[in-house]
């Protein structure tokens, strides 16, 4: 281990406390949303590396399908078959979904994958570069038939007709369930409005952005949201902790949490009803904290560098000197948490030039505890 990953496990410390702390009791946690694998870009992540992903947390299963394998052709065959193995080796704690290229046979690979234990199906219309119309219904009336999910990629990346599509195959396939990944930022409000009444469709919970999640939350019923944390590219503790941040902002009960976190995946891969639709739970107008604001557009112009390549100790020292205020009003036990996240963020940017996105998991945590600092009025119903 580095320095400077000594240095971010150790600021994670306090975090791992708090997800122990805001986690309601009897949860069975299952994150919905991971890879196993090799993708051609270079990232991975073996079975045991995710099982300590889920241990940090004492998170009880996960829900697995295939990276962007370089080995992916012919129909994803090579990488479905080591998930299936791998989840066949994990003692139970590891899901397998079959990831699909409609252009490769997908109604005969996912066949083949459901009878040999696939639990669901995972669709990455960007990765695979296919569009919905006329491409995906033999997959959801397949899906539909033998009662298993589908999860597909509903973030970054998307053409403008993807959200209409979506919700048009998903409301003619009412029995397949749906999982739509990246709290649907590709286009909420076409997607929560549209499948307002499928009886089956969630999203999940896997974006680095809180202030999206709450958008989700005013649209969308807590009991319509599942979690997920998409390593290896973030992580199940970031994840959790967005999550129940964000839920112990809105004062959602322990029922709709442990709803959120292990129960609506539970019933969509068992075929069973979800909870009862609730009233979206986020008001339209979120209360605010004036310094805990700009803080939080700070960090995301920090978040941006760092994603974009440029560089980013600038803009950090602005936010740091932000967190220094030294009349902070009701923002400074935010700021006394997140100075040393960003002291964190900002040694890693120094001793680690060449891996500035390794800096991005204090920050994104950072930017959770200002966006969610404010308790939020119940929204009206």
């Amino acid at each position: 281990m580095t320095e400077a990953q000594a240095l971010l496990e150790r600021s994670l410390v306090p975090i791992v406390d708090e997800v122990a702390r805001l986690r309601p009791g009897g949860a069975h946690i299952i994150d919905v949303h991971t890879h196993l694998g090799l993708d051609e870009d270079g990232m991975t992540l073996d079975p045991a590396g995710l099982i300590e992903m889920l241990d940090q947390v004492d998170a009880q299963q996960a829900v697995v399908f295939p990276l962007h394998d370089p080995e992916r052709s012919p129909a994803y065959r090579l990488p479905n078959d080591r998930v299936l193995d791998w989840a066949a080796s994990s003692d139970g704690r590891l899901i397998p979904f079959c990831r699909l290229d409609p252009a490769e046979q997908p109604v005969a690979e996912a066949e083949r994958c459901l009878g040999l234990g696939a639990r669901g199906i995972k669709l990455h219309p960007r990765a695979q570069a296919f569009g919905l119309a006329g491409q995906v219904e033999p997959i959801f009336a397949l899906a539909e038939e033998a009662r298993v999910p589908i999860l597909i990629h509903a973030g970054r990346g998307l053409p403008d007709t993807f959200a209409a599509e979506l919700v048009e195959v998903a409301n003619k396939h009412p029995g397949a369930g749906l999982i739509m990944a990246h709290v649907g930022v590709a286009d909420q409000a076409v997607m929560g409005d549209g499948l307002r009444d499928h009886p089956r469709a969630v999203f999940d919970s896997s974006w680095l952005s809180t202030i999206d999640m709450l958008s989700l939350f005013t649209r969308v019923p807590a009991e319509r949201i599942a979690f997920g944390s998409d390593p290896p590219y973030g992580r199940t503790l970031t994840g959790l902790f967005l999550l129940l941040r964000t839920a112990a902002c809105l004062g959602l009960s322990p029922e709709v949490q442990r709803h959120m976190l292990g129960g609506a995946a539970q019933r969509l891969i068992a075929d069973e009803e979800l909870l009862p639709a609730s009233t979206p739970p986020a008001p339209q107008r979120l209360l605010v904290d004036a310094r805990l604001i700009r803080l939080h557009t700070g960090l995301m112009l920090v978040f941006g560098s760092v994603v974009g390549g440029t560089p980013a100790l600038e803009m950090l020292e602005l936010a740091r000197r932000i967190c220094l205020d030294s009349d902070p009003g009701p923002a400074g036990a935010a700021f006394a948490r997140i100075l040393p996240l960003l002291d964190t963020a900002k040694q890693i940017l120094i001793l680690e030039p060449e891996f500035p996105r390794r800096a991005l998991l204090p920050i994104v945590v950072a930017m959770a505890i200002a966006a969610t600092e404010v308790p939020q009025q119940p929204a009206l119903s």
